[in-house]
């Protein structure tokens, strides 16, 4: 097995430590032609379509490859934006902005973020670290919930980029922050600020990405996860039991996936009465395809067609100051042991040296 050329290093030089932020990703157009590559890597990965390929790879090329990109590329189309996706849009900005805030806190990190199905893809971002001189690297999910189909997909991404390196840094993984105070604490900001502009519904619905059931019996810790994150958001807001709903979204095939769906979840507190919700998606960090479009647009419509008066959907966090203040206090959590104030000194000192020399040479 050969492997991939390395940048050249400079003996001596002062390490340096990175953060690689991790979503999932984006076509690069709202189109059928970019959705088709962009769905087949998605769909090809075994941690999400967990079916032998042998039966699944039919389904997936010979059906759902040839139908499915002109009907996805036509809903990615209605939240496209000037700048381009909103996922890519908000994740870059997160980075840029928790770059920031971890110089701010004394940090002297390098921060990037990738996509874990189209671009900028995991790999490329972690060869370009290399280049930049990392030898360290923490890896941070944006996903709050751990689930093997999206936090341990991003694993599996990083160390697919080291089979194929010749150095490979010191890693560290973030696998979860579903309970993190900071994180909890946003939301509940972030929620108390839509009900003080806009006023507040009969009930809070939070929506979670659902995964298939079979994954809850198989051990994955993503159900529970998220019900510790609604149970917290609810104490922190102060509302009952009854007034906070948790339920799942995104749906795919027949089989079954975690309980109570959204949509008919918000079909049946329409039927019961209930004249206005809000809604807001906790484990998406990032406004995306499955907040603007599935619960914004179609969830929206459901609710008010079976008689629903008011449907409010509250933002994800993007880069919310106080989200973006909580990721770099989880960031800080797992940097623990690495001196990430290194850089700063020895720049510092080289600074200083070059002044004194510049200095003698004056007199």
């Amino acid at each position: 097995m050969s492997f991939d050329p390395e940048p050249p290093y400079r003996h001596g030089s002062t390490p340096r430590t990175a953060v690689l932020l991790v979503n999932l990703g984006s076509p690069a157009s709202p189109t059928a032609a970019d959705l088709r590559p962009y769905l087949a890597e998605f769909l090809s990965d075994p941690r999400v379509v967990e079916i032998p390929r042998i039966a699944w790879w039919p389904i997936l090329h010979g059906v759902i490859l040839r139908v499915r990109p002109a009907k996805s590329a036509a809903k990615y189309a209605s939240i496209w934006t000037p700048e381009g996706s909103p996922l890519a849009v908000w994740t870059e900005r997160q980075a840029i902005r928790l770059l920031g805030t971890m110089g701010q806190r004394g940090h002297q990190v390098l921060v990037r973020h990738a996509m874990r199905y189209g671009q900028p893809a995991v790999a490329q971002v972690m060869s370009e670290l290399m280049a930049a001189g990392a030898t360290r690297v923490l890896v941070l999910p944006l996903y709050p919930q751990y689930a093997a189909a999206t936090t341990a997909s991003v694993g599996d991404a990083v160390m697919s980029w080291a089979q194929r390196a010749r150095r490979v840094p010191e890693l560290r993984f973030v696998g979860q922050y579903h309970d993190d105070p900071g994180y909890i604490d946003a939301l509940a900001r972030s929620v108390r600020a839509h009900w003080q502009g806009n006023g507040r519904g009969q009930r809070l619905v939070l929506s979670f990405h659902g995964v298939p059931h079979r994954s809850l019996v198989m051990g994955d810790p993503y159900h529970c996860q998220c019900l510790k994150t609604a149970r917290l958001l609810r104490e922190s807001l102060g509302l009952t039991e009854q007034e906070l709903i948790v339920t799942f979204q995104s749906r795919f095939g027949k089989a079954k996936w975690l309980e109570p769906y959204t949509e008919p979840t918000l079909k049946e507190l329409a039927a019961q009465g209930v004249e206005r919700v809000d809604v807001m998606c906790p484990g998406f960090v990032a406004d995306c395809l499955e907040t603007l479009e599935e619960i914004n647009q179609e969830a929206r419509e459901a609710f008010l067609h079976a008689g629903g008066k008011e449907f409010h959907y509250i933002p994800c966090l993007n880069a919310d100051e106080a989200w973006i203040q909580a990721l770099a206090g989880v960031a800080e959590r797992h940097l623990q042991g690495w001196d990430t104030r290194q850089a700063a000194d020895a720049a510092t000192a080289e600074r200083q040296r070059a002044r004194a020399l510049a200095m003698g040479a004056a007199d």
